[in-house]
């Protein structure tokens, strides 16, 4: 199997799109658009993801999940994509993008860039925030309907570490997997929570 980020970087570089800016971020989410679904089990061994048996904040992970409320849920993705927000006592705090319509995505994904702890894109590179800095920003109310708290023992796989260079790509691969409901009622769902 060809290497799905790899791909999608060769084609961005062959078409001129500079890494990390607008531009880039719009070109993914409309390429991500025409993608089939990916085996969401290959994707995770793929180059340059790392497999971790541990989470780490500031940073972004791909994993399988099966919620502990699941029956009374009014829906939920069971591979989530989360940027790590808080570590909590058997569990952890996140911002799982796929909640978001790509479009909305893109607008958080570039606030999200504005704050991170350098612009090196190496594993120095984190996301800086916290629960008061995204409810007291207003370049990052987009984290309502994302930010969900998940249970360690809840999480159905090793955490797929997501290097910051491939951040644009991960962010818009088509890989949630809601249950129970739609992708298109979810995204309607959290505009309306992201609005107000």
């Amino acid at each position: 199997m060809s290497n799905l980020f790899q791909t999608l970087e060769l084609e961005a570089f062959r078409k001129g799109i500079t890494p990390r800016t607008k531009e880039s971020i719009s070109w993914f989410q409309g390429k991500a658009q025409q993608l089939a679904v990916p085996n969401r089990r290959h994707l995770m061994r793929e180059e340059p993801l790392k497999l971790k048996d541990r989470q780490s904040i500031g940073n972004m992970f791909m994993y399988f999940y099966d919620p502990k409320h699941k029956k009374t849920l009014p829906y939920y993705d069971t591979f989530p994509l989360t940027i790590i927000v808080k570590r909590v006592p058997q569990g952890f705090h996140g911002l799982n993008l796929h909640y978001l319509p790509p479009t909305l995505r893109a607008k958080f994904l570039d606030a999200l860039l504005d704050n991170m702890t350098n612009k090196r894109y190496d594993e120095s590179t984190k996301f800086r925030m916290n629960y008061q800095l995204l409810k007291s920003s207003s370049q990052l109310d987009l984290f309502k309907p994302c930010y969900k708290h998940y249970i360690n023992k809840h999480v159905r796989s090793r955490f797929a570490y997501i290097p910051p260079p491939e951040w644009e790509i991960a962010t818009f691969l088509p890989v949630a997997d809601f249950q129970k409901e739609s992708k298109s009622y979810v995204w309607k769902q959290s505009s309306r929570i992201a609005a107000g």
